[in-house]
């Protein structure tokens, strides 16, 4: 039973209840102001109670339409939020494995300093590939400070489980993740990395098909030698990158940059903050979703759903300070062959840099 008004019931029991002239009160808002006039003069009471009333059943109205709007519109966003977590846990599912060792999920869970080695792999079929890109990473949550080191694919150093000198980045080929991992723990000075994160390449191109695109300043001014489209000028500037094909094009490009694998190496740095930038602002479902299935498809890591998602929440703050850093050497020809051979000295200060990070 609705709430009795007074003052209408009063004058006309046919309208004491808001529920049931319901359908009055929408004829009324159409009803001539005339017809107001002539109901005044039947009923004797001033044509501004129905007004009144009016305004209060449509207030009441309002509201309702208003909250059965929210409870549809919580009910949509609930079912996306769950469908966006399951897809997310789905994804990180699909990305774990322990191929280079468990992890140190208690320095994620503790809040504490923690380092990753990132490898960008060029995969094909058949064929591992070798790891032509990698990154030490440490991120310090009470420093809020992130340090990536990269290390040059030419360097030469022991493969360790081989006993052989060689370029760093075929470590990964001659024993996968865990030889990899082992090499670079070794050259950095000891310092076992927590987590690793391999990228096949390929899936780079992916990302920026999934996020529509990206931006970048382009130091150089070149025409690809057929990485993307022979021809194809790549201005200096401020370029846009719309499609994966091109952004691939952009990165490998070494043979023309004076700088030969740093200058590569920088590059690929760029393309994938501008990544990371772009996927910050990704609302769309539909590019969230191809987000998801280029990182399902391309990426490997001994993080889990956990660790990610108390990196997300208690990390963040370490991308405020940013050390970016490359391993320096000199260019050597040995037995035909070119290396980068790095010296004790910058052997030792990527050593501190590491530790320095871990420790503070």
């Amino acid at each position: 039973m609705a709430e009795s008004v007074p003052d209408l019931a009063e004058w006309h029991p046919d309208l004491a209840e808001c529920a049931a002239d319901s359908w009055l009160s929408t004829f009324l808002l159409d009803f001539p102001h005339g017809m107001i006039g002539l109901l005044q003069g039947l009923f004797g009471r001033p044509a501004d109670l129905f007004y009144q009333k009016r305004e209060e059943c449509m207030k009441k109205k309002i509201l309702l339409t208003l909250g059965g709007i929210i409870v549809v519109l919580v009910a949509a966003v609930g079912g996306y939020a769950w469908y966006m977590l399951h897809s997310v846990q789905s994804t990180a599912g699909k990305m774990y494995e322990t191929a280079g060792g468990s992890g140190n999920h208690a320095a994620i869970s503790e809040k504490k300093p923690i380092s990753i080695l990132m490898m960008g792999v060029d995969e094909r079929a058949n064929d591992r590939g070798r790891s032509d890109t990698l990154i030490v990473m440490t991120l310090n949550p009470k420093t809020k400070t992130m340090q990536m080191i990269s290390i040059p694919r030419d360097t030469r150093t022991e493969i360790v489980g081989r006993g052989t000198m060689d370029k760093i980045n075929a470590a990964y080929a001659y024993g996968g993740i865990k030889m990899a991992q082992d090499t670079v723990q070794q050259f950095i000075g000891g310092t076992k990395p927590d987590f690793y994160i391999k990228i096949n390449m390929e899936g780079m191109s992916a990302l920026v098909d999934a996020v529509g695109g990206v931006t970048v300043y382009n130091k150089l001014d070149w025409h690809d030698e057929g990485y993307y489209q022979k021809g194809y000028h790549y201005a200096r500037g401020t370029i846009t990158l719309d499609t994966g094909a091109k952004a691939m094009g952009y990165i490998r490009m070494r043979h023309l940059d004076p700088q030969g694998d740093f200058g590569r190496n920088q590059r690929q740095r760029d393309v994938i903050n501008a990544i990371v930038k772009k996927m910050s602002g990704v609302s769309s479902i539909s590019h969230f979703s191809d987000i998801l299935s280029a990182l399902g498809n391309n990426v490997k890591t001994n993080m889990n759903y956990d660790d990610m998602k108390n990196i997300a929440l208690n990390y963040r703050d370490a991308r405020q300070h940013s050390i970016d850093y490359e391993v320096k050497g000199q260019g050597r020809m040995i037995n035909g062959i070119y290396y980068l051979v790095v010296g004790n000295a910058e052997k030792q200060r990527v050593k501190d840099m590491v530790e320095q990070q871990l420790t503070n």
